[in-house]
Formats: structure tokens, sequence, C-alpha cells
């Protein structure tokens, strides 16, 4: 028995923000963007009126129907990503209620593997499949991330990357002898965590980086500060990115985790059809690209129109792929992504 994808939506937010646009906030331009990124533009959601939750469930209702099944066949939620509606409790039960399936009751799992997010759900969701503990899996990826940047000069190489959306499929058992999950590939590195991360608001009270610089009370004293006045003073509470690393790093990672994952199945570079990277940067992409000798047909790039939208950005991209025709049934999709953590991970799956 192996795990099939059996259905697949997206959801994207209506407003389109163009680089240019990014430049009456910050000092930047199109050109210094587009350089060092590739990115041309990206999607932000409505405030007040969207939230990760309520995109994911626009994306798992194209996925459920696609799939040929109702929202109350499924019988397990696995919900990624790093930009959720509250710091608790996890948006599966958010997305759970969004849907109307409170009376099934059923298990709701967040996952918190930034980039790499999809990947690790589909490996968990291919285990409660192949053990027969679920049929119908909604694993989704969606973040918001417009609600967490810094539109100051200060902020500009992160701000600039991200977007916001949403992804889903609907996963399946299978007995098709050419259908199905081959392997996944799961990796971490937490060796220089802190250099892609979201350090504050946090309950580490500066154990890791030391509690003068976050301007933490006497120790002595019972109780915490979740956020401290220094905090808000310093804009010590939007992401951070020591960028050069992520790129020496990731362009590693990745092309060794895709032939691994092609190693343990028996397979080499050439008979990939289609490869779906996490959209992190296009420079990375095509570095991959052209270390994997794959031809342009052959890998799917759409961070132009979107940015990095972490989570959501694999199941985005494989939606697209297979609007636009460009996966066929027994194809041999890869996915691959690298992110914060250091994490890293594939997954091989026969279409």
């Amino acid at each position: 028995m192996k795990t099939k994808i059996a259905g697949i939506g997206k959801y994207l937010p209506k407003r389109v923000v163009t680089n240019q646009e990014l430049t009456t906030y910050m000092d930047t331009t199109n050109e210094w963007i587009i350089e060092r990124t590739g990115i041309e533009e990206r999607r932000y959601a409505e405030k007040h009126k969207e939230t990760p939750t309520t995109m994911a469930a626009a994306a798992a209702r194209i996925a459920i129907e696609r799939a040929g099944i109702t929202p109350e066949d499924i019988d397990f939620i696995i919900f990624a990503t790093l930009s959720p509606d509250y710091y608790f409790p996890g948006c599966g039960v958010l997305l759970q209620r969004e849907l109307g399936l409170t009376k099934t009751e059923i298990g709701a799992l967040d996952i918190r593997n930034q980039c790499t997010g999809f990947v690790y759900g589909m490996s968990v969701a291919d285990q409660f499949i192949k053990t027969g503990m679920y049929k119908n899996i909604l694993l989704v990826g969606s973040e918001m991330h417009s609600m967490g940047l810094d539109f100051s000069d200060e902020g500009r190489a992160v701000t600039v990357i991200f977007g916001d959306g949403a992804g889903a499929v609907v996963l399946q058992p299978t007995d098709k002898e050419n259908q199905g999950i081959l392997n996944t590939v799961l990796h971490s590195d937490g060796t220089h965590a802190e250099e892609l991360a979201m350090i504050n608001p946090g309950s580490h009270g500066g154990y890791h980086l030391g509690p003068e610089k976050f301007g933490y009370p006497d120790p002595s004293i019972p109780g915490g500060v979740f956020v401290t006045q220094k905090m808000v003073d310093d804009n010590m509470l939007t992401p951070n990115m020591t960028g050069q690393l992520v790129f020496k790093n990731a362009v590693v990672k990745f092309p060794e985790v895709i032939k691994e994952g092609l190693a343990k199945a028996g397979l080499e570079k050439e008979d990939i059809d289609l490869l779906v990277p996490h959209q992190a940067n296009l420079r990375i992409s095509q570095f991959v690209q052209k270390v994997m000798g794959l031809p342009d047909e052959k890998v799917v790039n759409n961070i132009q129109k979107y940015g990095n939208t972490t989570a959501a950005s694999i199941p985005i991209a494989l939606c697209e792929a297979y609007e636009d025709g460009r996966i066929k049934e027994g194809d041999l999709v890869c996915l691959a992504a690298f992110g914060s953590g250091f994490t890293w991970g594939s997954v091989l799956v026969r279409w």
C-alpha cells in the first residue's frame, strides 16, 4: 500500500504587491530585488478578513472536490505553517472548525518546520496511510507573512522575499503498482538555528543569546516576561536571516537530499519528470537545477509571481503545475525543501 495525491488545490490572495510598491516603503529598487531573489511580485492577504486558516480552507475545499470526496470524509488534518493565527492553539483545529468538521472530532496535527513543513507533513501522512490508520488525510501549508514583516530599511532584505498564500492536498491509499509516494527523506542540523529565525516573542528568556540583550529582568524573580520593552524599542519582533549562510547551505543540501531519495528508490536524476523545489530564492533553484542537470521544462519556478510562501510554496507550485498540465499519470515528481532550522527533505512520488 502506498500513498497517493488524490486532490490538490491552492489559494492566493487577490492583492498583488509589486517590487515597485515596496520602494515606497523602504530604500530598494525593482532591479535590486530581482537580481538577488528573482521575485517580481507577491500576494498579500486582506487584513482583518483573511488568515492562514481561511486561506487554507479555500485551498482545502478545492483539493477535497478534486479528490471526489466530501469534507466529512476527511479523517485527519495536518497543518504546516510558521505564521499561525494564534501562538496557541494551532491552526489544525481552526481549519477543522472552518470546514465544519467539529462534529466528526477528527484529529488535527500542527507542524512547525517552516520551509520544509509540507515535506515533513507528507512524510508523516505517508506513515499514517501506509499503516492503515487513516484513509483521507488533508495536508495544508498556509502562510500570512505580511502580518509580521518589517517594512523599514532595516528589514528590507527579509521583507522583499516573502508573500502570502496556501496550498492543500488530499492523500489517500493506493494499491496501484506504479503510483504513490516512493520515499521521503528528512534531515536537520540545529547548529545555525538563530541564523534564520524569528526569535521573539519566545520563552527562551535570553538563554541562547544572553538575557541582557533582550532586557529580561533579574532571573531570581519568579515568573518571566514574554515581550519586553527593549524588544519593542529595538525592533526585535521581526524575522532575521543571514542570507549568505542560508544560500551556501541550501545549494549543498538541496541536491544531496534529492540524490538520496533517488538512490533509495534505485533511480537516477534523469528519471525525474518534474522537480518542485521550495520557492526560497530563484537563484537557489537555478543553482540546484544546474547541479542536477535538469532542463527548464522539468523544474517548477513560480517565485517570480508569489515570492517565498514558506510551507505553502511547494503545494502552490505543485498545484499550478498540475493545473497547467505539466504532470501526467505515471510521472516521477520530486518535491524538495531547505529552510529554517536548518531542516531539509525530499519526497519522491509517482503521480
